[in-house]
Order: C-alpha cells, then sequence, then structure tokens
C-alpha cells in the first residue's frame, strides 16, 4: 500500500490513472461525482467505452465486460471488490476529508478497508500523514512536491482582475453577485456549484478553458480537483458557514481553493477582493501566517478521523442506532458527529411509523431509505418526511413503473428561472438515485434512462440560463480584439439587419441608419459606434445592393416618403402635374458612397415611377388643365376636381360657368357629371385612393376596399357622400338616382293606339312609382336610401290606409320630383323640409281620424291619397293588375 500526500498541483490523480491503466482491473472513489465523471472520460478515451464504469448515486453506467470503475466515495464497494473478487488497483482520492463532520467516516472506512490485489493508493493532503502512520503503520510514504509556485498577489479590484481568474464565494448570492458585476465590468463569468449537474458544470467550464469567457465565479467545490487552466484565484470572502456556525477557514481550505491557480509548469497567485470585507468594515486581508502557510504548504497535521460503524447489525432499529452511534476504538478515531442520514433514522424511529419495521430484512431496508441522500438541502424534517413518503411505498415491495414515471415526468419542465431549475435539478437527483437501487423500482434501467434524460435536459436549460445572465459575449470578443483599433474587428451585416462581430450582435441597421444595441452598457457603447462606423461605407454598400437586387418588395409609401423597415429613404415631392416625382433623400443615404449612392438613386426613382401607374387618370387631367385650348371654365373645374382628388360636389364644381359644350371634352378625360357628384370614376379604385393617401395628398381617412357602403363616420373617406346613417360610394349613388331620373321619365311617357308609348316632358310635382330594390342590392337600408334619393330633390309620399272594411291591397307609394333651389345644399343631413315632409308621410298608419284635409300635397303635411287611375294608359307592377281584378269583381 502507498500513501501519494502532497499540496494540489502535484500530480497525483493522473499518477493514479497512469498506475490502474497499468493493472488488468481498477477502482477507485473520488470525492465528487464530477471528478469521477471527469476521469471517468479520460479512462475511457484510453481503455475505450466497454471496459470503463461510472457508478455514483444518482448515474450508473456499468457495461456487462467493464474493468475500470470510477465511483464516488460512497457508490464504491468498502473493501475494493467487483463481482470477480478484489480489484488488481484501487485508489482512494482526496482522502484527508476523513476529518470532514459530515461525510468523514466514509472516507476513513475506505482508507481502512478498501484494499487492491495487487496495489492500494492513498491519495490526499500532507497533512494526512500523521494518521497514516497511525492508522496504516505498514504504508509506503511518498510526498510529491508542486510544480509551480503559488504567491500572494494581495488585493484587487473586481474590475482589475487579470484574465484567466477565478473568484471564490461561499454563497449563492455572492456567487451571482460577484458573476453580475464580471458581466458588467469583463463581459461575463462561468459559474460553477456544487448544486450544478455534471453535465452544467462540464459546459460551464468549457465556456472559461475555450476562452470564451475570462473569469469564473465558484464556490469551494472548485477546490476538489478541478483541472482549470487558473493564473489567478481572488477570494471574495474567507468565512462560510458549516451547517453549525459561521467561522473563518482554515490554512489549509485556503490552500485547497487557491492551489488551484497555476497549472503544471505555470505560477498561479491568490489574493483578496477589496470591498469584500466584514460588517465591521474590517478590510478582506489574509494574515502573515496564512499566507505563510499557503505558499509554503505547510499545515497543521490531522490530528484525528471521524468514523462510524460500517457495517451495523439490523436486528431492530434500536440496534441498528445503538452500532451506527458506538464509539471507535482507535485513538485517532473520534466518532462521526450525527449526519443527516442518522438524524432522519432516529426521527422516524419515533413515530408511528417505526412500528411498520419488523425484522432484520425490513431494517435494512428501512435504514437505505434513510440514507437517500438530502439532494434538495431541506433539512432534516422535510427530508424525513419525504423518507417517510418513499417508506410507505417500498415496505409494500417495489415502486410501481408508472408511479415513477409520473414523479420524473412532472420535473420535466425547462421553464423558469436558474433558481427553479436547480431545485428541479436537486429534485430529479433524488429519483435518479432511487431508480438506481437495485430493489426499489420496476423497470429501473428504464426509470433511470427517463431521470438521467430529464436532468440533462434541466442541465442544458440551467446551463442556457447561467450564461444568458452572466455572460456578455459581445463585451468579451470586445475586450479581447478591439484594443485601440476599431478596424481590427470583423464586422458583418446579417440578413435581417443585425451588425455582428464573430456572430454577436453590435447593433442594427434600420433601413440605412446604424443604430447600437440598446442592451451595451454605457463602456461598450464607444466600441460599438467605433467599429460600426469605420465599417459602415462597406456595409451600407452592402446593403444598398441587397435592397436593389431582392428586397424591392419590402418598400413601401407612406406619410409622402419611400419607407423601408420602418424608416424614411426618401421624401416624394410631386410636381403639379403628376408627372415625374422628385426623390428628397434621407441624411443617412448620402453617408453612401458616391456609386453604390447613384445606383441606389436610379433604383428608387425607377421603381417610385412604378409604383406611381395608378395615378395616370390623375395626370391626364393635369396635363388637360395646362392646355390652353381647353377654355378658363373648364381648366377651372378640372383644377378643382385635382385639387380634391377625383371627387366634389356639384355645389362646389361651379358648373353654373362652364358651358355645356365643354361637357363633352371633360367626359372623354374620364369625368362624370353626376347628379350630386362631378367625379373621375377611375379614381375611386381601391389603388389610386391608396397611393394618393400615401403621398399625403388626401387627408381624409381611408378606405383600404372601397366598399359599396359604409357605416356611419365621423368624417367620410375620399369618393364618399352621406346617405342617412350609411355613406354610399359616389359612382353607386349616381347609379341609384340615374335609375330614379330614369324611372321618372318612363312615368311620363304616353301611348298612342297603334303607335306605342311617345316620350313627353314629366311634369315636376307628378307622382309616379319608384322600386327601391337596386340601393338595397348594393347595401343601402330603404330608410337611407329614401334619403340618398331625397337628396337628389325625390320626394317620398305615402299611400293612404285602405278605409275601414275596405278589402283588398293599399295602393302603392309613390315619389314626386321638384328641382332644388339654386343654392340648397346637395346632403341630404341638410334637407330639413324634405326630411320633415318624409316624417310626417310615414306616421302609423291610422293614426289620423276623419276626412283628408283639403288643399295639395305638401312636404309640411300628409297628402291626398292619389285617385284611381282608370286610363289604359296607366303603366305599374302587380299593383295595377290586382287593383282590377278587385274593380271587376265589384262590378259583378
Amino acid at each position: 500500500m502507498r500513501a501519494v500526500l502532497g499540496p494540489t498541483n502535484t500530480g497525483k490523480t493522473h499518477l493514479a490513472i497512469e498506475r490502474m491503466c497499468g493493472h488488468s482491473s481498477g477502482m477507485m472513489g473520488f470525492p465528487l461525482r464530477l471528478l469521477a465523471r471527469e476521469v471517468y472520460d479520460r479512462v475511457r478515451a484510453i481503455k475505450g467505452d466497454d471496459a470503463v464504469a461510472l457508478i455514483t448515486g444518482e448515474e450508473r453506467i456499468e457495461p456487462p465486460n467493464a474493468r475500470y470503475f470510477l465511483c464516488t466515495a460512497e457508490a464504491m464497494d468498502r473493501r475494493g471488490s467487483g463481482a470477480n473478487g478484489p480489484h488488481a488497483f484501487v485508489a482512494v482520492d482526496e482522502a484527508q476529508l476523513g476529518a470532514d463532520p459530515e461525510r468523514g467516516h466514509i472516507f476513513t472506512d475506505r482508507l481502512l478497508n478498501a484494499r487492491g490485489r495487487d496495489e492500494t493508493m492513498i491519495l490526499g493532503s500532507a497533512t494526512l500523514e500523521p494518521m497514516i502512520r497511525k492508522l496504516i503503520p505498514r504504508a509506503e510514504l511518498v510526498e510529491r512536491p508542486r510544480f509551480s509556485t503559488l504567491t500572494h498577489a494581495g488585493s484587487a479590484k473586481l474590475s482589475r482582475l487579470p484574465p484567466r481568474s477565478a473568484v471564490v464565494a461561499f454563497s449563492v448570492e455572492q456567487v451571482y453577485a460577484m458573476a453580475e458585476a464580471l458581466r458588467r465590468f469583463r463581459g461575463g463569468a462561468a459559474v460553477v456549484m456544487g448544486a450544478l449537474s455534471p453535465e452544467t458544470r462540464n459546459r460551464q467550464v468549457e465556456l472559461f478553458q475555450n476562452g470564451e469567457v475570462n473569469y469564473i465565479v465558484a464556490t469551494d467545490a472548485i477546490g476538489m480537483g478541478l483541472n482549470l487552466d487558473l493564473d489567478h484565484v481572488a477570494f471574495a470572502a474567507l468565512t462560510k458557514f458549516d451547517g453549525r456556525r459561521k467561522r473563518r477557514l482554515t490554512p489549509a481550505e485556503m490552500a485547497q481553493i487557491a492551489g488551484r491557480a497555476g497549472r503544471h509548469q505555470r505560477d498561479g497567485s491568490f489574493g483578496t477582493l477589496t470591498g469584500g470585507g466584514s460588517r465591521t468594515g474590517a478590510p478582506l486581508e489574509f494574515t502573515e501566517e496564512e499566507i505563510f502557510a499557503i505558499e509554503e504548504h505547510r499545515f497543521a497535521p490531522l490530528t484525528h478521523l471521524f468514523w462510524r460503524e460500517a457495517e451495523p447489525r439490523f436486528d431492530t432499529l434500536a440496534t441498528l442506532i445503538g452500532d451506527l452511534e458506538a464509539k471507535p476504538e482507535h485513538e485517532a478515531l473520534k466518532p462521526a458527529p450525527q449526519a443527516i442520514d442518522l438524524a432522519v433514522l432516529k426521527r422516524l424511529a419515533e413515530e408511528p411509523i417505526a412500528d411498520t419495521v419488523r425484522g432484520s430484512g425490513s431494517v435494512r431496508r428501512f435504514w437505505e431509505a434513510c440514507s437517500l441522500p438530502d439532494f434538495r438541502s431541506v433539512g432534516v424534517d422535510s427530508h424525513a418526511r419525504f423518507v417517510a413518503r418513499l417508506w410507505e411505498d417500498l415496505r409494500g415491495g417495489y415502486l410501481g413503473a408508472d408511479f415513477v414515471a409520473a414523479r420524473i415526468a412532472e420535473l420535466d419542465r425547462v421553464q423558469g428561472d436558474i433558481d427553479t431549475l436547480q431545485g428541479r435539478i436537486a429534485a430529479i437527483r433524488s429519483w435518479a438515485y432511487i431508480c438506481q437501487r437495485p430493489d426499489w423500482v420496476l423497470a429501473r434501467d428504464e426509470m433511470a434512462a427517463r431521470a438521467r434524460a430529464v436532468e440533462a435536459k434541466l442541465s442544458d436549460a440551467l446551463h442556457a440560463r447561467l450564461t444568458e445572465r452572466f455572460v456578455n459575449r459581445r463585451t468579451t470578443i470586445l475586450m479581447k480584439s478591439l484594443g485601440q483599433d476599431a478596424s481590427a474587428l470583423p464586422v458583418s451585416l446579417e440578413p435581417d439587419g443585425r451588425v455582428t462581430v464573430e456572430g454577436e450582435p453590435i447593433g442594427r441597421l434600420e433601413g440605412f441608419r446604424f443604430g447600437v444595441d440598446p442592451d451595451a452598457t454605457l463602456a461598450d457603447r464607444k466600441m460599438l459606434l467605433a467599429a460600426g462606423e469605420r465599417a459602415l461605407p462597406a456595409i451600407l454598400t452592402q446593403r444598398a445592393d441587397n435592397l436593389l437586387g431582392e428586397r424591392l418588395g419590402e418598400l413601401e409609401i407612406a406619410a409622402g416618403a419611400i419607407m423601408w423597415q420602418g424608416r424614411e429613404l426618401a421624401k416624394i415631392v410631386m410636381p403639379p402635374d403628376f408627372g415625374e416625382a422628385r426623390l428628397e433623400f434621407a441624411r443617412e443615404v448620402t453617408m453612401l458612397p458616391d456609386a453604390a449612392r447613384a445606383r441606389l438613386e436610379a433604383g428608387l426613382s425607377a421603381w417610385l415611377a412604378a409604383q406611381l401607374e395608378p395615378l395616370a387618370p390623375l395626370r391626364k387631367l393635369a396635363e388637360a388643365a395646362r392646355d390652353p385650348g381647353a377654355g378658363s371654365e373648364a381648366r377651372a373645374l378640372l383644377i378643382t376636381l385635382i385639387d380634391a382628388g377625383g371627387v366634389v360636389s356639384r355645389e362646389k364644381a361651379g358648373l353654373e360657368h362652364l358651358p355645356k359644350e365643354m361637357r363633352p371634352f371633360l367626359r372623354k378625360l374620364g369625368v362624370t357629371f353626376g347628379a350630386l357628384d362631378i367625379f373621375a370614376a377611375a379614381l375611386l379604385k381601391p389603388a389610386p385612393r391608396r397611393l394618393l393617401h400615401a403621398l399625403a395628398l388626401d387627408r381624409r381617412p381611408l378606405q383600404e376596399a372601397m366598399l359599396p357602403v359604409l357605416a356611419e363616420q365621423e368624417r367620410l373617406p375620399a369618393g364618399y357622400r352621406p346617405a342617412g346613417t350609411q355613406a354610399i360610394r359616389v359612382d353607386l349613388a349616381e347609379k341609384i338616382l340615374r335609375a330614379a331620373f330614369d324611372k321618372r321619365a318612363k312615368a311620363g311617357e304616353r301611348v298612342t293606339k297603334g303607335e306605342g308609348p311617345q316620350p313627353r316632358k314629366a311634369k315636376a310635382g307628378a307622382r309616379f312609382r319608384l322600386d327601391l330594390s337596386l340601393p338595397i342590392s348594393i347595401g343601402l337600408e330603404e330608410d337611407n336610401a329614401r334619403r340618398l334619393l331625397g337628396s337628389a330633390g325625390f320626394r317620398y309620399h305615402r299611400a293612404r290606409d285602405l278605409a275601414e272594411g275596405a278589402l283588398g291591397p293599399p295602393a302603392p307609394d309613390s315619389w314626386t320630383w321638384r328641382p332644388r333651389r339654386a343654392g340648397s345644399s346637395g346632403g341630404d343631413a341638410r334637407h330639413g323640409r324634405e326630411d320633415r315632409g318624409r316624417a310626417r308621410s310615414e306616421k302609423p298608419r291610422g293614426a289620423r281620424k276623419g276626412p283628408p284635409r283639403k288643399g295639395p300635397p305638401s312636404g309640411d303635411r300628409r297628402p291626398r291619397p292619389p285617385k284611381p287611375d282608370t286610363s289604359p294608359a296607366r303603366s305599374g307592377g302587380a299593383f295595377d293588375g290586382l287593383a282590377e281584378l278587385l274593380g271587376k269583381k265589384a262590378g259583378e
């Protein structure tokens, strides 16, 4: 047996790996599963996957023909044996942990009992030497010197730490605070804590090892065999809570952590952070004695190791507890303080659940349940309750696969912050441990695989959260690459407009305007601006060529300008003749190199000319308005029509000054002279209306689809006129009114025998019938259709009710038309006289008693019912035929 002792960075673990690989089989025990996993990967690379096994409390990778076993100290066989007997080589790493109050008895037991068939190696600190001499007198002692020197570097501010440094803290809150500060000052840090899963820890360490970050923040877990390329270790605190009290670190503990600085032949340094002193204001400093001890690797030797009976009797719970609390016989050993497994056992032994534990097999199984590690760190009470629930399921046999799968599925969620994910990882570690037990879970291999998969998934999510919160890769790149020369940065433009350096965004091009990333710190902004402006000409040229080549479809016209990605590229200045528009380019476009700017201006001008094509009818009107041969009156009307966007009411058109002989000339230009409006029908289509609105030439509300009828609005879009509680497009209003005038004209025809209908001028005020099916089919409500007709001079007359006792259908309603007075308004809302007449004519039938009043019909009172017309020239619909039939029957 050989004991290899010495400080950190002496190559003890490396030596043990070499010795084990030289034997036919071997087993090594480690204090952390992180370290066991690291060595497992190294040995597997040498011996192959089928020959190497990894066994920890939560994970078991054991090929059938495995010959080399890497284990945590708790998971390794206490005598170093395997299925085929003792292994040829056995080693226990960090054996000085036998003095640890919580886990020391495990390491002491392996130190005393684990033996290899051919070779046994104990690895540990030089402070273990007196214990080796007392407990294993025949062991060969080998002391190995440190490969590099370790020197004290004093105190430093966090912002002035040298690259490749580790900051050590002793609470989660302090770890987070240090990592946040390093993110602001230095671009970020990797985070390593004992609660992390191996996958998360390895990926965080990889960030540091690969140089993506220059700093790492860790708890004292960093002191247990993690091999890092560190140059400096800075202590953020020199005290920690050990589970019982808050105390100052011992020099040996300080050295274990500080010794991570320096790798192989490279020297390292250690120190403290300024501003991390005690609550009394005292600075955070090492004492002279501590500095000497760390630099010279001289520490007080261990005076005892903790021991607990490793093979207790399982007759009863009382016997088991008695054996576990028994005192050791050797003077170098002390009874282990009460660990959480024994505390849980004693707590449950006092409760009614103890009555269910009968027989040695049941007592052994109950002790195994109590030995479940408190991965969640919830304390004795809460952990005892969890064990009690577990025992209720275990005492009847196995845990059902469905039950375990459901518990694992409950934890299979990657949402939440860092603390939430760490809590789920701790919980899944408990179930991973349960699934590794050989006689606890049905379908053990499948459940264990599920638990490992969920832990890996949660670990990936936790790594992402840690990196997102504590690593600013952009700042790290800037610190490494920028220096004093902004042109040294490899700046590139992404398709989505992001400007990046080695894949990290430093800003964004919106249109052709460069903006620094809003998340950048104040210290970074100067570097980002320098990098962006230096590369801007080339980036803008690339941007312009990309726009003209593939992204013209992203351009739009809005607010009288050409817009791209919410930014104005150029204002559009329309000439009075609506000919070729002029572009006034934005300032950022003028920063383009001359050749690129010329190409962009030509391309945008050609694109705009195509976009303005729907305004060709307006351009045609403008050309006619400039023609002196058109006459001043026609030109005045055209100018009025152009200014109004193609639609103007008759009252505002000034038609009284326009000679009638000029109307054909205007109609050829597409101008329609309606009963209420003068308009160019081609400009009532959606495309020209949208374009006029986008060019800021039409300030009225925009109606995208130019629907036939709209609901009532405060401000009407261009091309519509009010019709009661609705609005109708002016060309459709003209269609309705034209049909009404045609109906009135048809009602004025006379019939001559043998000659057919002959036209005659309809008298003003003559009554006729009007079918409202056309406006209703367009979408106008019946009442609103009457109002529209009323605005053009048509008046609605409701037929008189049938006399009481009379048979047959009532007479149909009728209409009259009178020309509006000069200067009257065209809007139906302002036709008070028509509204009043219609309101009186629409009183409920039977509301008025007695004979009708004498006098001619008037809009101010109810009209007399029309006399029956029995002449053969009468024209009508179904009502006329029905009246004639009823008349015949009355004559009979």
